[in-house]
């Protein structure tokens, strides 16, 4: 077996009190697909840093195979001195790296490398750091939330790339569905230990819930062995004077090991305050359209939502999603059209950007409006410091400011907050920000359970799968059409993912985030992209390599003793012509046809 690339050997870390990491270990071999598993502030991040060479250890050692490439895509990417995106991408390129790929990816991922660092919204920040990390294909790519802030075009592209590299990756995400269709092995951080299981994410959970029951199993043997050798130390203290020494040592030995046991982190715990049931009707859009300039954001919608229903809106950054929420929920009127509400309508939410928790607030404000002890919830009060162990927070947390919380703690505090509400239309606008598996987990049970309407944005597709009865798509210049079931139903009947927009580019002229601003209109291509030209340069040079590879392979098969001296030489030669005849005609229909589009443009 060849040996890792990168391995991390009994690392401990410890800020203060209980380690966060206490004998984690990860070994990247080349090639390898590994996704790193585990709660909020299990200290995934903090692993992943180590392995990358930003944190060091307290304990514990990191090899690192002399001459090998690595880069490492932090949450919050740092543009501090750069003038512009392509500078910032280009300088995460090694001597003799292809430039043209660093403009490649940056154009297929909608930018135009121009634009201003310090101007970039979250998805465009984002998208930056993508295409430095990957411009320089490293032999290990270390990925900590690479889908954060991105719309479905982007991750579908994303998870395109990342099958097609020949990097080691080793990954942290929130999105199941990357996951799954990504890694081929997962490790499990847990209470400062990692575990490693030789499969997927598709795997894991099922292995998870195996490995906690046979602690649990465990557990309860050590509580009656303990409970036995007490039993013999009240009676049976009689026996020959080493034997009792002896005895009463590993009982101490075992009560210290039941106190140092560092029991599973507890589960959020969600209760939904559900007020008065609407009526059949929640809400009702006739033909209804929304301008933004002469830009048309909805045009001609109709829908009628109905108590139960569960909708899911998806589309890409920028298409009107938030708008055609708020058009559905009366909270904007549209210029053409009607939008009906129904009786007894209660709405609480969840906003995307998080714009309802002022900072300023600590933990212990935020849940009860500045207003006593006590939360009202699930129809009866209950006291803060009990809600906010509901949700993962420790009551020395009650006076943090919101300022001062993670990503992940900011969207428990606001679905603790939304839950809190009576309320019989549900509306989440990117719930699954910066959550951990098994909150969301929770989140999709409570949503199944709940007895009202559910409206929520998603680019999460496992998410939308689990949750939404049906699904309305941007289908583009203001059209959106809905399809019944989760996301792969509407796979299924629209025959392709959602669509990118056409424009390269339009959120640099409005506010980072504003999903209401208006959509762009396609633009002509008048020349050939870098992509295009690049292709256009290299192809002729690849169909000669592979007419080369074809000849020698011929060659060794043509030998008529090969398969009798050899017959698994001979086969996985006769696989690898195949699968190089199959690029030669890949390669050769693609120059085709960018010459004839080459043509086209010159003569146009």
């Amino acid at each position: 077996m060849a040996p890792p690339l990168l391995l991390l050997q009994s690392i401990g870390l410890t800020f203060g009190g209980t380690p966060l990491l206490d004998g984690a270990e990860l070994s990247v071999s080349a090639g390898e697909r590994l996704c790193l598993v585990g709660r909020n502030g299990s200290g995934k991040s903090t692993l992943l840093k180590i392995a990358a060479g930003h944190i060091e250890q307290t304990s514990g050692t990191r090899f690192f195979q002399p001459g090998v490439t690595l880069r490492y895509l932090p949450q919050e990417p740092d543009f501090s001195g750069f003038t512009t995106v392509l500078a910032y991408v280009e300088a995460g390129l090694a001597p003799g790296d292809d430039a043209y790929r660093a403009r490649r990816l940056l154009e297929d991922l909608g930018m135009t490398g121009g634009e201003d660092p310090s101007r970039l919204s979250g998805g465009e920040a984002r998208r930056a750091a993508l295409s430095r990390v990957l411009a320089s294909e490293p032999d290990i790519l270390l990925l900590d939330e690479p889908t954060n802030h991105l719309d479905l075009p982007a991750i579908e592209w994303l998870e395109n790339e990342l099958k097609r590299t020949r990097s080691a990756l080793v990954v942290i995400s929130h999105d199941r569905r990357f996951l799954e269709t990504l890694s081929r092995a997962t490790v499990w951080i847990d209470r400062g230990q990692t575990r490693r299981l030789e499969k997927g994410f598709a795997s894991f959970e099922t292995w998870r819930d195996e490995v906690l029951e046979q602690e649990e199993r465990d557990r309860h043997k050590l509580d009656r062995k303990i409970a036995d050798e007490e039993h013999w130390l009240r009676y049976g203290v009689t026996a020959r004077r080493k034997r009792n020494v002896r005895r009463l040592e590993q009982l101490g030995s075992l009560r210290k090991d039941y106190r140092e046991h560092r029991k599973v982190q507890g589960d959020v715990q969600l209760t939904m305050t559900e007020a008065t049931t609407s009526g059949k009707m929640v809400a009702e859009a006739r033909n209804i359209s929304k301008f933004y300039g002469d830009q048309p954001v909805v045009r001609d919608f109709s829908i009628r939502v109905a108590r139960g229903d569960r909708l899911g809106l998806v589309g890409p950054n920028g298409a009107g999603k938030t708008t055609l929420i708020n058009l559905l929920t009366g909270v904007i009127e549209p210029d053409h059209g009607s939008v009906r509400i129904g009786a007894s309508v209660e709405l609480a939410g969840m906003d995307q950007k998080r714009t309802s928790l002022d900072h300023e607030w600590t933990l212990k404000e935020a849940l009860t409006g500045g207003r006593g002890d006590t939360v009202f919830v699930g129809g009866q009060t209950k006291h803060v410091m009990s809600y906010m162990k509901d949700f993962l927070f420790a009551p020395e947390q009650a006076g943090t400011q919101i300022s001062r919380l993670s990503g992940g703690e900011r969207g428990r505090l606001q679905l603790a907050r939304a839950l809190a509400q009576p309320s019989n239309l549900l509306v989440l606008d990117e719930p699954t920000n910066d959550l951990d598996l098994e909150t969301l987990d929770l989140l999709q049970e409570m949503i199944s359970d709940y007895q009202g309407t559910v409206i929520l944005v998603s680019h999460d597709r496992d998410f939308l799968d689990r949750t939404v009865t049906s699904v309305v798509v941007a289908e583009g210049e203001g059209r959106w059409v809905e399809y019944a079931g989760g996301y792969s139903d509407m796979l299924a009947q629209r025959g392709r993912g959602v669509d990118a927009r056409a424009a390269a580019k339009i959120e640099r002229e409005r506010d980072p985030g504003d999903s209401a601003s208006p959509v762009a209109k396609p633009q002509t291509r008048r020349k050939l992209s870098f992509n295009d030209q690049h292709a256009l340069k290299t192809l002729p040079g690849k169909i000669d390599s592979y007419h080369a590879e074809i000849a020698k392979l011929s060659d060794k098969l043509a030998d008529p003793a090969l398969y009798t001296k050899d017959p698994t030489a001979f086969q996985k030669g006769s696989q690898k012509l195949s699968e190089v005849q199959a690029a030669l005609a890949e390669a050769e229909d693609e120059w085709l046809r960018l010459e004839m589009l080459r043509e086209d443009i010159e003569s146009a």
